[in-house]
């Protein structure tokens, strides 16, 4: 860091160091949570000032956004989608090389995370019945209050309008200091305010359409997922799914079946899912439907300090900006993985290990590594089921963006399912020596804890009582735990019947419905919930920072723009130009095509009237990483075309019958350019021509 530079940030650094040891000596005193949320809500001012001066302050690098989204807006990378309709904002359509750069990139994700690490890919429906995104969580917390400007009808999430107000109130030096104190005291009550309390801000404060100036609704509730009904009657509520996780987690016992029942494993998932926004923008960043990547990687919740694999990346040096740093205001720093395992900064290797495949992923397709970091979650803002989380963060012109999660979720999401459906989602571990114990059990058409079959069954009783409700109050029964068992079992020796309750509904079980047995067992294996490491990447998220990290001007020519993406996502991996349109060039491209196609080498002819100089300009700029032309000394024996890199422009010269094995030798990373270069003439008559 430059010393002038950090000479300025010091004063915004030691603001947030103040406010961060504030907030953990009311976690550390038990403060009321009233007093916890005002003093994270000054620490997270704080830390948005310090961030927006680091923003503002750091070096600068001509990047020019409008040229970029002109070149991938020309070559139809993406576009937004109906834009003869006027466009759909959060919505968007990849055109012939956005499609091929994705379908790269997901078959290097693929490559590199479930081939390489052995995981169970799966591939599961998209719309997903309400139950499941119940007991998930997803329904409660993907609530929020939505305003409408009364004239044009705009939309604004209502908490995030009345933060940005009250931030420009905060800094008008016309709002009176009465309150500026008041809205300090409102500020950490936002994320906690109902419908109601909303609205009598929004009011108190004659809050306005932050776009017109107009006025706005009353908060009216607005949930994130896209509701829908499955089948004809519309009697099943459902969703399209806000993340493709939970179709891993409710597969989770057929996964571990194909497994062998063994621990560790991970499965995958690539597909779209869909968030319904209120105001989307910023272009790929905040969109409506989306393509994921996720792994949900299961692990022995006692065996995650230590994980098998840590060995091949725990000496890999990254940008860690932990949750200590933050709240002490200062930036990020390198350290290795093993050794933030080591001091506590990572909570363990199993997590580590994701995060060090995570960074040599993104390093392998492009990302520039002095434009990422990996952020720790602060305790405010990590899940509640989480023990750790990190954010893969990429630096762009909308600043730093997250473009990939990697959490420890422990066994979450697996109780959650469980308890909903009464299924065991465990696995099993075996035990040193074999232990015996008394279980109860209840013997009906349902089990708890172990499936044993037993006669004594009075279905007769429960259908005769309870009717349309016998499936419910069997249900509710299977779900009992063992401590719940016990004592239904002596109050109904005492009183002859016990309450269950489902929902807002109780029943009363009585002694002739129900047999409850109580015997030993030994067991040689132990059952648990796998915790669950998640890597997730948003696919639009990471390509955005991609054509960023790479979009290229050649120097001397402002208008000749260019990407310049690794070969493994490049949409084509080479072009082949005929020098002229003069017939006999024609047999050698052509032979020179079938070549690249025995190598699966994905490649474009462009033979169209122009200079040559022109052709490469053109597919420089659908970021091509090499180019083989065909001249008129092709036609003399032995028969020899030139091979130009896209980023130096260098050119050598090959036997035609080479060239397919060197290209495919490059973009498949065997050999580099720099191999190439001191292993072939240059050439360098073509690229004067330009």
């Amino acid at each position: 860091m430059d010393p002038q530079i950090e000479e300025q940030l010091t004063p915004f650094r030691q603001a947030v160091k103040e406010q961060g040891d504030i907030v953990r000596k009311l976690k550390a005193e038990k403060a009321p949570d009233i007093d916890v949320q005002r003093a994270v809500a000054e620490l997270k001012t704080r830390k948005h000032a310090l961030e927006h001066k680091e923003f503002e302050l750091s070096p600068k690098d001509d990047f020019d956004r409008s040229k970029m989204e002109d070149l991938l807006k020309q070559k139809f990378f993406y576009d937004q989608s109906f834009a003869i309709y006027g466009g759909v904002n959060g919505l968007y359509d990849f055109g012939p090389m956005g499609c091929a750069v994705k379908a790269n990139l997901l078959q290097a994700w693929r490559n590199f995370f479930v081939l390489e690490e052995n995981l169970l890919e799966v591939d599961t429906a998209m719309l997903t019945p309400e139950v499941v995104l119940k007991a998930s969580g997803h329904v409660e917390r993907f609530q929020d209050y939505m305003v409408k400007d009364v004239k044009n009808g705009e939309c604004f999430r209502a908490d995030h309008l009345i933060e940005n107000t009250f931030e420009k109130m905060l800094a008008d030096k016309k709002v009176s200091a009465e309150v500026k104190e008041e809205i300090k005291k409102i500020i950490p009550s936002i994320d906690n305010m109902d419908k109601e309390e909303m609205g009598k801000t929004l009011k108190q404060f004659n809050m306005k359409s932050p776009v017109t100036g107009n006025d706005i609704t009353e908060p009216i509730d607005f949930n994130l997922m896209f509701a829908t009904s499955i089948g004809p009657t519309g009697t099943l509520k459902g969703f399209l799914r806000p993340e493709t996780a939970q179709g891993i987690f409710v597969n989770f016992k057929r996964l571990l079946e194909f497994n062998g029942g063994k621990l560790p494993f991970g499965g995958a998932q690539i597909g779209n899912a869909f968030r319904n926004e209120i105001s989307p923008r910023s272009g790929l960043i905040r969109v409506r439907e989306f393509t994921m990547a996720e792994i949900e990687y299961f692990v022995d919740p006692t065996l995650k300090e230590k994980f098998h694999k840590f060995g091949d990346v725990k000496d890999l040096n990254v940008t860690l900006f932990s949750g200590c740093r933050q709240l002490d205001g200062k930036g990020p720093e390198k350290k290795t993985l093993e050794d933030a395992v080591a001091d506590g900064t990572i909570a363990n290797e199993s997590l580590a290990y994701f995060m060090g495949r995570i960074y040599l992923f993104l390093m392998k397709i492009g990302v520039d590594e002095k434009k990422f970091r990996f952020r720790q979650h602060l305790s405010n803002e990590m899940a509640h089921y989480a023990c750790d989380c990190w954010d893969a963060e990429m630096k762009t012109s909308y600043g730093w963006i997250e473009c990939v999660g990697c959490a420890d979720r422990s066994c979450y999401d697996l109780t959650c399912h469980q308890k909903a459906t009464g299924l065991k989602l465990v696995a099993e571990r075996k035990l040193d020596e074999p232990i015996s114990f008394n279980i109860y059990i209840y013997i009906h058409v349902y089990y708890i804890k172990y499936n044993v079959v037993e006669c004594k069954v009075n279905k007769g009783v429960i259908g005769k009582v309870f009717k349309k409700d016998a499936k419910t109050v069997s249900d509710t029964l299977a779900r009992m735990e063992q401590t719940e068992l016990e004592e239904m079992n002596q109050t109904l020796t005492d009183a002859g019947e016990f309450t269950i309750k489902s929902g807002d509904q109780s029943f009363v079980i009585k002694s002739d419905m129900v047999t409850i047995n109580k015997f030993q067992k030994t067991v040689h294996v132990e059952e648990f919930n796998p915790s669950v490491i998640e890597p997730s990447f948003g696919i639009g998220r990471v390509m955005y920072s991609l054509f960023e990290h790479n979009f290229r001007v050649r120097e001397g020519d402002e208008q000749r723009t260019y990407l310049s993406l690794p070969p493994v996502i490049a949409p084509y991996k080479c072009s082949v130009l005929p020098l002229s349109n003069n017939a006999q060039l024609m047999p050698f491209v052509n032979q020179i095509s079938k070549d690249l196609l025995k190598f699966d080498i994905s490649h474009k002819v462009d033979s169209a009237t122009g200079s040559i100089g022109r052709r490469y300009a053109r597919t420089d700029a659908i970021a091509i990483p090499y180019g083989i032309t065909v001249d008129f000394d092709t036609l003399k024996e032995p028969f020899t075309a030139t091979l130009r890199e896209r980023d130096s422009m260098k050119q050598i010269r090959a036997p035609v019958t080479e060239l397919a094995q060197i290209v495919f030798d490059l973009a498949q990373q065997r050999r580099s350019w720099e191999d190439i270069l001191n292993n072939y003439p240059l050439f360098e008559q073509q690229e004067s021509t330009k």
